[in-house]
């Protein structure tokens, strides 16, 4: 009797998982089926608001389904990563991740792991942050900011997109590294706090060229440096930060495309695939660029091998500049 159960639950089992992979092979095959949501946890005209929109529309092409960018700011995007973790995983919400994503243990409670929650679609781009000023800031360079900031310590404001923020982190190295004191005031996105900066509600800031090469090419910001090891292609007479006097600074940005862990394999690879086949168009690429983006192709394995590396990376900056569990 007792092995007769046993038989009975175990071929229960089978047609169980076998019906599982029925349903899943069907929904990879009716994919997609209704339009796919690209979620991004930043107000609109930010950098990962650009990202998002510049592969949108060719992937309405090659899925044949439209392709919707909804912006969900707050809490540096975990609202919005936590909406498409808990999502349906059938493909149809992704959402659109950068670097702050890569930077988990500044919140002392997630309610997700980026790790084991989510699959990884595809890298679309890296960016440098322009650290830039309000005019009104006697300072012309980044040494004579240091200086500035150093004989009046506590005094100088910096917006950033959010706390936990890339541009956040970025102005925390920076400060950490110059042995600063600064008082940070977050704003729910890039463009909110580029505004506040350029209204001199703010006083300085990090952030994307997609942001500020605008206001920074009509004077309303003044643009020390970039983050990243080499200049930028759109500012190319704007020196690193490394190089204008803090040895050793780099902080990239980055962008990519993540939907929940559960997603079918197939989906996936589709979605990673089509995502790849955009980014080689030139008007793609040309928008990015454009923004001071670099397009960076990278599917499934080479995203989630990068994740990998900026966890270790962002947790030793954040530990050495001793920054509190948010």
């Amino acid at each position: 009797m007792v092995n007769t159960r046993k038989i009975i639950a175990a071929a229960a089992l089978t047609v169980a998982s076998s019906l599982c992979a029925l349903c899943t092979l069907c929904a990879a095959q009716g994919f997609p089926f209704r339009p796919v949501r690209i979620i991004s946890g930043f107000a609109p005209g930010g950098a990962t608001d650009v990202a998002a929109r510049a592969v949108s529309q060719r992937l309405s092409e090659s899925l044949g389904q439209p392709v919707v960018v909804e912006n969900r700011p707050g809490a540096a995007g975990i609202i919005a990563a936590e909406m498409v973790a808990r999502s349906t995983p059938d493909g149809h919400a992704m959402y659109l991740a950068n670097a702050t994503l890569g930077a988990p243990t500044l919140f002392a409670k997630l309610p997700f792991d980026i790790t084991k929650d989510f699959g990884f679609v595809s890298l679309i781009g890296m960016g440098a942050s322009a650290l830039v000023l309000h005019p009104s800031v006697p300072a012309k360079n980044v040494k004579e900011l240091i200086a500035l900031a150093r004989a009046h310590p506590g005094k100088l404001n910096y917006a950033s997109g959010g706390t936990g923020n890339i541009t956040h982190l970025q102005m925390e190295l920076f400060v950490s590294m110059a042995k600063l004191s600064m008082v940070h005031v977050p704003y729910k996105g890039g463009a909110p706090s580029t505004i506040a900066t350029i209204s001199g509600e703010a006083q300085l800031m990090f952030s994307s060229l997609a942001t500020t090469l605008s206001p920074i090419e009509q004077g309303r910001l003044r643009a020390l440096a970039v983050s990243t090891p080499k200049r930028s292609a759109v500012l190319p007479q704007v020196p690193t930060v490394s190089e204008a006097g803090l040895a050793g600074y780099e902080a990239s940005s980055w962008y990519g495309l993540i939907v929940p862990a559960a997603t079918p394999p197939a989906i996936l690879a589709r979605l990673s695939n089509d995502t790849i086949k955009a980014l080689e168009f030139s008007e793609v690429k040309e928008r990015l660029v454009s923004q001071g983006i670099v397009p960076a192709v990278g599917g499934t394995d080479e995203f989630r091998k990068y994740m990998a590396s900026e966890i270790p990376k962002w947790a030793k900056v954040i530990r050495e500049a001793k920054i509190p569990p948010q």
